[in-house]
């Protein structure tokens, strides 16, 4: 399989500055989004040391390793990486008085060959679109999220709700962080996304299969859902990365020289 990337972010149509911030390192099969949060300026610093950071010193890794490290080797990678951007930014936030209270979101991605090894922190997302379907591959961490998981509150009035931007995990908050992390099958024709909440929060999951359903290239669907974003509202700044997986020529086609 091969993979094809693609990423861009907007201020939207509310905020001055765009806090949102994503890095690519295709040749690692590397993608990472970040949502920054903080004061004046802080929350833009803090999503670009971490997606710097870590594109950065995982890419490196994974370019070093090569092939042969295992899934495990990959995830504990991933870990170090994550834990050291949270102290630096950690650090940073608690050395200048600008920047106190920083933090951001993470979503964190690496393609294996027919696997994908994703981690998160926050509220920012990553989906799967596969057989015109789009299925959500992380979990948020945030407030209501866990009101929705204790029976508190329904999806649906979660939808309306006013405390969406409660994140209960954010990286360079604390310093220590727990980055979680799963592995995902990867099919050919499958397509990956990656999103701030500035995506989610303006489109449901029917109004971002709409959108991907009516484009066959991910830059122009990766543009046509900020746009579908903007048009929503645009409350906030919105980040994507789309990925599509091909199939190699030939790929999977049985061959064989001699008749049986």
């Amino acid at each position: 399989m091969t993979f094809e990337f693609f990423s861009a972010t907007d201020r939207g149509r509310v905020r001055n500055n765009n806090e949102d911030s994503v890095a690519l390192d295709e040749s690692a099969g590397l993608m990472v989004l970040a949502d920054g949060m903080g004061g004046y300026n802080a929350g833009e610093v803090a999503s670009g040391m971490a997606t710097a950071f870590i594109q950065r010193e995982l890419g490196q890794w994974l370019t070093e390793a090569g092939p042969e490290a295992s899934d495990r080797e990959v995830r504990r990678a991933m870990d170090v990486c994550v834990d050291n951007a949270n102290r630096a930014i950690f650090n940073a936030a608690h050395a200048e008085a600008q920047y106190a209270g920083m933090g951001t979101t993470l979503v964190v991605g690496v393609f294996r060959g027919g696997r994908l090894l994703l981690g998160h922190i926050g509220d920012s997302r990553a989906y799967r679109w596969r057989d015109d379907r789009l299925m959500q591959l992380t979990r948020d961490h945030s407030l209501l999220q866990e009101q929705i998981d204790a029976g508190l509150i329904s999806p649906e009035q979660a939808a309306n709700s006013h405390q969406k931007n409660l994140v209960t995990r954010a990286v360079g908050v604390e310093d220590v962080v727990l980055l979680e992390a799963h592995v995902h099958a990867v099919h050919p024709d499958d397509w990956f996304l990656m999103c701030s909440d500035g995506l989610s929060d303006m489109l449901d999951d029917a109004q971002i299969s709409a959108v991907l359903r009516e484009h066959a290239e991910i830059d122009k669907a990766a543009q046509a859902l900020i746009d579908a974003a903007n048009q929503a509202g645009g409350r906030d700044n919105i980040a994507v990365i789309l990925v599509a997986v091909h199939a190699l020529p030939g790929a999977g086609q049985a061959w064989w020289p001699f008749r049986r």
